[in-house]
């Protein structure tokens, strides 16, 4: 297989569950056993289109228990004798197109197998934004020698344009050093937040200029956060943002003095 992948550096591996957690999208070809016409081909894409039932290929990362996953789409591109078929299809992370195809085969009655497969999307990140190691060796040697990084910083993006949109709350400048110590993050630290927030649900933290903290566990809804004085508004969950960053604003002394101070 070919195509997108994304790679994430440094701390910011700490988030990588968030990004491999998105839909992709594929351009495959499927080999039919027999010739079929396009029109039963594309009847039958039809049908697997929502949740399905798949067990992963004996050749696999994962245990083979069945599970569901989300097809969202599907569609024949071109085709040739009848035999193989150029499909594109946009599924739930977690799908194994290998399985999707050979499953196809079975339910058209003729059997199948894929012979190529390219992953064109995953999330926001297409092939538009893809750079080769080619690229990112050509711009770490030209940082090193020359100093300059323009051609670096346009090879390696900021984690923040690659994220999921999660709901987020935005920390104020003062209670974000506390948090990156592990700090609950408390109602008076909170700048602004997303609405519908529900306890239990996965935050993105943020600070005031936009950067990635980490993710967090919210603890209230949001309409108590925004009319509570007091209390944990969210638990931190992964932190990515480095110590001393921001101001330390809390007596250095034991922990409870540091979440108060929030």
């Amino acid at each position: 297989m070919t195509g997108v992948l994304p790679i994430l550096l440094g701390r910011a591996t700490r988030l990588a569950d968030l990004v491999a957690g998105e839909s992709k999208e594929y351009v495959g070809v499927l080999y039919l056993h027999d010739r079929v016409d396009v029109s039963d081909l594309r009847r039958i894409l039809s049908e697997f289109i929502g949740p399905i039932y798949q067990r992963p290929p004996v050749k696999s990362a994962v245990s083979r228990r069945l599970r569901v996953r989300r097809i969202f789409s599907m569609e024949v591109l071109d085709e040739i004798d009848g035999r193989y078929f150029l499909i594109r299809a946009e599924v739930e992370a977690g799908t194994y197109i290998r399985k999707l195809f050979y499953d196809i085969g079975e339910v058209m009655g003729v059997g199948g197998s894929m012979r190529e497969l390219r992953r064109v999307r995953v999330g926001d990140i297409g092939e538009k934004e893809l750079v080769t190691l080619q690229d990112l060796r050509r711009a770490v040697r030209i940082w090193r020698e020359d100093g300059n990084e323009d051609l670096l910083r346009k090879v390696v993006r900021p984690v923040e344009e690659v994220l999921p949109d999660l709901p987020v709350m935005v920390v104020k400048d003062t209670a974000v050093e506390s948090v990156v110590h592990g700090a609950s993050l408390k109602v008076r630290g909170v700048a602004m937040l997303s609405p519908g927030i529900s306890p239990g649900q996965r935050v993105l933290l943020k600070t005031l200029k936009g950067e990635v903290i980490g993710t967090a566990r919210a603890s209230r809804r949001t309409k108590e956060v925004l009319t509570l004085e007091r209390g944990v508004a969210a638990v931190p969950e992964r932190i990515i943002m480095e110590r001393g960053i921001y101001p330390r604003v809390w007596p250095k002394g034991s922990g409870g003095e540091e979440r108060k101070s929030l």
